[in-house]
């Protein structure tokens, strides 16, 4: 909710969103006052009540509203002119009740701030509690309670507590699930000699559904792996552990039957979760030694490739989204990198990032900052243009943003 200021008293009540009948509610109650500055110390100071207004008019005119710590109805402290019809309500019964779960609590407490009461809290006919008390203008006021009220607030306070203990507990355990997701993202870089690399995952929310990977395959070999689950949170967060289990735990057969490799992890996945999960996915083997990259496009992004001159080559589909049938088949192609290609590998968090005009990111743009960033170090270039990415939409941030790059070299540097 906004933190802007409300003009007059109009405190931040609770809206219906039916919009059924027009919004309505008690905006104030006048009481008439000789001397603004004073009544306001005692509302303020010895009642404890807060100050939803003070405001000077250009015409000199003081309004002031003063309102008890729970609830929404206000007291306007109006300053009489002397000699006016107002002057004579001065002084009187306002006819306006305070209801308080513990009268005797309350009767203890502004007694001992100097407020005068016209008689102890008392047992009337109709139970409960009652008292009154004046204010400095001798303006009257009942409080009362019943034992009713207590045990309704007594009851709402359990219920209120209970509602932010679970969500304490949820809090918990989603910054359980966030640290945890954290570690299945790659700790460690397998070494490469003809490969530099970097990747990074910005969360919509503390956990979500898009994922990355570096494996080391063996016989020099790197398995870059970059992927998309479907839905948003927790939900998301745990099929994303399931995918990520299913690769790692297989993925040394990825190096001499990656076709099998990746039909297992689909039946699996299928297999593990319902109808309507499904994951598109890209696996690329690297060759540290002869630089060639061979790769499985599973209903994910094009990845690209930028050559010499800044020309682009798209990686396609090879494959069907994985999770969706339990008889798959996903093919492979190859592509033979040069030193200073650079491999991009993302998710539609980075194009299809909005701005405030509904202006997506989009591939070109993305394009045009990869050859912007294109001479600096991968990790630099990585959290550079995923940052840019979620500067679009600061605090609104709709999709997990995830980048790979990987920049072929000639040897080690």
């Amino acid at each position: 909710m906004s933190d802007a200021p409300v003009p007059f008293g109009m405190d931040r009540f609770r809206l219906r969103l039916d919009r059924e009948d027009p919004y309505l509610t008690l905006h104030f109650i006048m009481i008439f006052v000789r001397d603004q500055e004073r009544s306001l110390r005692f509302y303020r100071d010895q009642l404890g009540f807060r100050v939803t207004v003070d405001h000077q008019f250009e015409n000199g005119m003081r309004w002031i509203e003063v309102a008890p710590p729970d609830g929404s109805a206000n007291l306007a402290l109006v300053q009489v002119t002397p000699g006016s019809d107002s002057e004579n309500l001065v002084g009187r019964d306002t006819n306006i009740y305070f209801l308080s779960e513990d009268v005797i609590a309350k009767y203890n407490e502004w007694n001992g701030r100097g407020v005068r009461f016209l008689f102890p809290p008392k047992v009337p006919e109709w139970g409960g509690f009652f008292t009154r008390f004046e204010d400095p203008d001798a303006n009257s006021y009942g409080v009362a309670g019943f034992d009713e009220f207590t045990h309704t607030v007594e009851s709402q306070r359990r219920v209120q507590e209970q509602r932010l203990e679970a969500e304490r507990r949820a809090a918990q355990e989603v910054e359980i699930a966030k640290q945890v997701q954290a570690r299945l993202f790659p700790q460690v870089r397998p070494q490469a000699k003809t490969l530099e690399y970097a990747g990074l995952c910005l969360q919509a929310r503390q956990v979500g559904g898009d994922y990355f990977d570096f494996l080391d395959l063996g016989q020099q070999r790197i398995g870059l792996v970059i992927g998309d689950v479907s839905g948003k949170g927790i939900a998301a967060a745990l099929l994303m552990a399931n995918l990520q289990a299913n690769l790692r735990s297989q993925c040394a057969v990825a190096l001499t039957h990656p076709e099998l490799f990746l039909r297992s992890v689909n039946r699996l996945f299928y297999e593990n979760t319902v109808d309507s999960a499904y994951a598109s996915l890209f696996f690329a083997e690297y060759n540290d030694e002869s630089r060639r990259l061979r790769y499985a496009n599973c209903g994910h992004l094009s990845g690209i490739i930028m050559r010499g001159e800044n020309a682009c080559c798209r990686l396609s589909s090879t494959g069907t989204l994985l999770g969706l049938f339990h008889d798959w088949e996903c093919s492979f192609s190859e592509f033979e990198l040069a030193p200073g290609d650079l491999l991009i590998l993302y998710t539609d968090g980075i194009t299809e990032a909005m701005n405030d005009r509904g202006e997506e990111f989009g591939e070109e743009n993305l394009i045009q900052r990869l050859r912007h960033y294109r001479e600096h170090p991968c990790q630099a270039a990585v959290e550079a243009i995923t940052n840019e990415v979620r500067a679009l939409s600061p605090g609104d941030q709709h999709d997990d943003i995830t980048l790979i790059l990987a920049r072929c070299r000639s040897s080690v540097a």
